[in-house]
């Protein structure tokens, strides 16, 4: 008998699992049934913001083919939560009482964004233990978010902002994380009028330095974007049109300043959705606690991926029971796990995954280039020449907009941030990728971006070998043999390979590539 797979999740992670699970489908190996919340189908979250600010059409943001899944026997239940779990009978409950057995049970859930603890949106908050309901109600507290404030995580909240944009309105973007920072450079470019408020020194600041974050912050500034740090947001203020109905018209931050606006954007993080794996008593911690193979530490018949699963070793668990780590974030990660876990409910293949460095995060905006790996939070002090330990390289140009990190253990590049050195900042990701040992002389690396530029210092950044897309885990060399066997164009590239469909931070790199082939991209 087929065994019976139950998918709980239908976005960008699960449509993934869904593809490689196909064959078995198709062979009678696997009945596969796929509840998703959202009643389309699924689609790129990622660029949810290139859609809002004008860059890219709706269509462009579809992922897979749901037609191509039902006729090879998928079944889908869309418009559907899952209430419950009982996995001594190995069965989900849905909102509508509808149960469906399982032999299998995958979790990719995704996450929810966070909702900070401002006067005015109290209601708004969903507790992370609130039980799961009807599917309009997966993310909303007691109450719905007040009109005028999005959070930037589905369709709709992406329509909001786009009208916003088109109209010129003022954006107010709370949190000035990197998909925060994306939204306003984009929709500062639009013609939109934004102000970026956040607590910290600089933004970025879980991904940069202070010191990168500052000069990226000026480069903003320098576009029109207006960055408000240390703004510590209180409470909204609220206006009411002709027919009594309550907008978003300000944030009041702890100095007593009020930022008035038209649209208020939270970009504050996420957290994992795992109310139902907590319900059906599986082990928890900023996720749903999984091995390498993506397997529950609870129940070995349940398995979770994506945005809401949390890797580590049982062994990790400290003595209050606290789990270091957490869900990556990042879509290429999932899409990994995805891979993994469709080889082995297909083939029984249980090899688990091996060390991931930390990704490769890079800031999609146009004229001001940001990549950033590793842990960068190193004191440049702290070790002397010589020592054992981490050990820094620092070179800044703030006035020019540059700025370049690099923390090496024994030579070995550990982390590194780059601010407009483009070129420098692609050699450092080889690097990092490669876990190369940087030349002696690491002044070489800065003459990457100089006008008389001649070959790289280290290797090149589009060697046959080198990753081009993180996302997919997508080679130079594969690019260009995509090139060569059909059109020579970032659309067949991408068809062909997936490379760009992730985050959508390397097609700049695709086209530099099919250039440098002397092939029209």
């Amino acid at each position: 008998m087929a065994e019976r797979v139950v998918l709980v999740g239908y976005g960008p992670v699960g449509a993934r699992l869904v593809e490689g699970l196909l064959p078995a489908v198709r062979e009678g190996r696997i009945d596969l049934t796929v509840i998703g919340a959202e009643t389309h189908d699924v689609y790129n979250r990622v660029l949810l913001a290139e859609y809002a600010v004008g860059r890219m059409q709706r269509d462009s943001l579809d992922m897979g083919d749901r037609s191509v899944a039902e006729a090879a026997g998928v079944r889908f239940a869309l418009g559907a939560t899952v209430v419950g779990v009982d996995r001594d009978r190995r069965v989900v409950r849905l909102h509508d009482g509808i149960r469906i057995p399982y032999d299998r049970l995958v979790l990719a859930t995704g996450a929810r964004a966070n909702v900070p603890t401002l006067a005015g949106l109290e209601r708004a908050q969903r507790h992370r233990a609130a039980r799961p309901g009807i599917p309009a109600e997966l993310d909303r507290g007691s109450a719905p978010l007040p009109r005028g404030v999005v959070a930037l995580r589905d369709l709709a909240d992406a329509e909001h902002v786009r009208a916003a944009v088109s109209a010129g309105q003022r954006i107010i973007v709370l949190g000035a994380g990197v998909l925060g920072m994306e939204l306003a450079l984009a929709a500062a470019e639009a013609g939109a009028d934004v102000v970026v408020a956040y607590h910290s020194a600089a933004p970025m600041n879980r991904t940069l330095d202070e010191n990168g974050g500052r000069v990226l912050a000026a480069a903003a500034t320098a576009v029109g974007v207006e960055m408000m740090h240390h703004a510590r947001a209180e409470s909204i203020v609220q206006r009411y049109d002709d027919h009594g109905q309550a907008w978003f018209d300000g944030l009041v931050c702890a100095d007593g300043k009020v930022v008035a606006g038209d649209l208020l954007v939270l970009s504050c993080g996420v957290a994992a959705r795992t109310e139902v794996a907590s319900l059906a008593g599986l082990a928890t911690s900023a996720g749903v606690l999984v091995d390498g193979s993506s397997r529950s530490w609870t129940d070995p018949r349940v398995f979770a991926i994506g945005d809401c699963a949390h890797v580590a070793d049982p062994a990790d668990a400290g003595a209050d029971g606290r789990v270091p780590g957490g869900p990556s974030g990042l879509v290429g990660p999932g899409w990994r796990q995805a891979d993994r876990l469709a080889a082995l409910l297909s083939t029984g293949d249980d090899a688990p995954a091996a060390f991931e460095r930390p990704g490769v995060v890079m800031l999609k905006a146009e004229g001001i280039d940001v990549v950033a790996g590793g842990v960068v939070d190193a004191d440049p002090f702290s070790h002397a020449p010589g020592s054992h330990g981490p050990q820094v390289t620092l070179w800044a140009d703030p006035a020019r907009g540059a700025y370049v990190k690099l923390v090496t253990v024994d030579g070995v590049l550990t982390g590194f941030v780059a601010v407009g050195m483009p070129r420098t900042g692609a050699e450092l990701t080889m690097l990092f990728e490669r876990g190369s040992e940087l030349p002696a002389d690491r002044s070489t690396l800065l003459r990457l971006d100089a006008p008389d530029v001649g070959m790289p210092a280290v290797g090149d950044p589009f060697a046959a070998d080198a990753t081009v897309c993180w996302c997919n885990g997508v080679s130079a060399g594969a690019i260009r043999e995509a090139a060569a066997a059909g059109e020579p164009t970032v659309a067949c590239v991408k068809a062909s390979t997936r490379a760009g469909t992730g985050c959508g931070g390397c097609v700049g790199r695709i086209t530099e590539l099919l250039a440098r082939e002397a092939v029209p991209a």
